[in-house]
């Protein structure tokens, strides 16, 4: 992989992620689990340091990684990417972005280290679905973010081996983590992946070795999970960076199309005037959002935003989902519960033939007059079929912003991350983020 191979389009792309990405991590800073993640950052300060985003201090590299990735993935309205299997790829940006900045790499360098780790990322859901098989993304995450991070550190090749050993073999992550009632750790475990990953590659250009064949040895991941064949992309592309979909609500990306479709209708009907509601969807869908009876009843806002029943409530209620539709005190409220429990969703024959081309879902809601108002979506606003535009990425950046109260701050790193191939050093980009407060966590 190299920067000068790289078309100006897979630049371009790699920048709208990074732009994503940063604003996804606004988007969660002041949750206390992003306050916990940085403050356990905070009591790992070492030289070289790597900044935390948006406050006034820095941590070793590896707690930099965990922390900005909890930030970047807590609202979950970072990027997807849907193949064999599904993840986030975005989680890996928070620790390549740690290591560009404690080794002074330039923006360049950080562009071509994250678009290797999409495509070891990407390409890896699309070799083998790994999550019915009992494991987690961050299997993904964590060899992605090895790669990209050995890049930065310009590891040998017997280093680079080493640390993708050293980053596979202990950090197989369990698919517990998103089933039943979901914890903090569904926000938190992509974020593990990319501090692991970094982990991994100071080991190796320390002169750990790991395990040698990882792979294909007894105990290794062919028998963990089966053999399989990995293409990966070629070196001069195309990249997988600009096959991701970028988020506009704050929800699992298999919601989004039917709670688009539901804020569609929203304007044609009263909410207290429902009857039932069916969300017709496809099999992934279903088994993420609707999967066991707590998606009716979520106590918490990890289980609410992968709840479809409580996001096309709230939408019908109050036409638009937003971060403070996860407060306690909505998923408390007996009106969203009422509604609720007027709500199915079954995977159908059509929506399923569609998946994971594209990610559809039909919304029928039937009134208590007999009316019946119908609306469907199949790829949702910011699909890779459906992509926001640059304008349209802006916003979502300024309006999180603003919704933080970091209007000072917004322009100056909003035009720094659209000339991010330009920075002489990354740290000066991150720098930008940093509050003028300098009590700020």
């Amino acid at each position: 992989m190299r920067f000068d191979l790289l078309s100006d389009e897979t630049v371009h792309e790699c920048k709208r992620r990074l732009i994503d990405t940063v604003a996804s991590a606004m988007a969660g800073y002041g949750d206390p689990v992003c306050r916990m993640a940085r403050g356990m950052a905070r009591k790992r300060q070492s030289e070289p340091a790597a900044s935390i985003w948006g406050s006034n201090f820095s941590a070793a590299p590896e707690m930099a990684a965990f922390a900005n990735g909890v930030m970047l993935r807590f609202m979950d309205i970072s990027d997807t990417y849907v193949g064999k299997s599904r993840g986030h790829p975005s989680d890996v940006i928070s620790g390549i972005i740690a290591v560009g900045e404690t080794v002074r790499a330039d923006g360049p360098s950080v562009i071509n280290a994250i678009t290797l780790a999409y495509d070891v990322y990407c390409s890896f859901i699309d070799a083998i679905e790994i999550n019915q098989k009992g494991w987690d993304q961050p299997v993904y995450g964590v060899l992605a973010s090895v790669l990209g991070a050995g890049k930065l550190l310009g590891l040998s090749r017997d280093q680079m081996q080493n640390a993708v050993s050293l980053a596979l073999a202990p950090n197989m992550a369990l698919a517990q983590s998103r089933s039943g009632a979901l914890s903090n750790w569904k926000g938190c475990a992509g974020a593990n992946a990319a501090r692991n990953g970094v982990f991994a590659a100071l080991l190796a250009q320390e002169g750990f070795t790991g395990p040698t064949a990882v792979f294909e040895g007894v105990g290794g991941l062919w028998d963990a999970v089966g053999k399989f064949d990995w293409p990966l992309p070629a070196v001069r592309g195309p990249h997988m960076i600009a096959q991701t979909h970028i988020k506009t609500l704050p929800i699992c990306f298999h919601g989004q199309a039917a709670v688009l479709a539901a804020l569609d209708l929203k304007p044609r009907l009263r909410a207290d005037l429902i009857r039932e509601v069916h969300v017709e969807t496809y099999d992934t869908a279903v088994l993420m959002m609707a999967n066991d009876a707590g998606r009716w009843a979520p106590k918490t806002h990890e289980t609410a935003d992968h709840s479809m029943p409580y996001v096309i409530a709230i939408a019908l209620l109050d036409g638009e989902v937003t971060g403070d539709s996860f407060k306690e005190s909505r998923l408390a409220d007996p009106v969203v519960a009422g509604l609720m429990q007027k709500i199915k969703v079954t995977a159908s024959a059509d929506m399923c033939a569609l998946y994971p081309e594209a990610a559809p879902s039909r919304v029928r809601v039937s009134m208590e007059s007999g009316e019946v108002h119908t609306g469907e979506v199949r790829y949702p606003k910011g699909h890779a079929k459906n992509p926001l535009s640059d304008a349209e990425l802006n916003n979502k950046f300024r309006r999180i912003f603003e919704e933080q109260g970091r209007t000072a701050q917004c322009e100056a790193a909003l035009q720094a991350l659209w000339a991010f191939d330009k920075a002489k050093d990354v740290g000066d980009v991150i720098g930008l983020l940093r509050p003028g407060d300098l009590a700020s966590d």
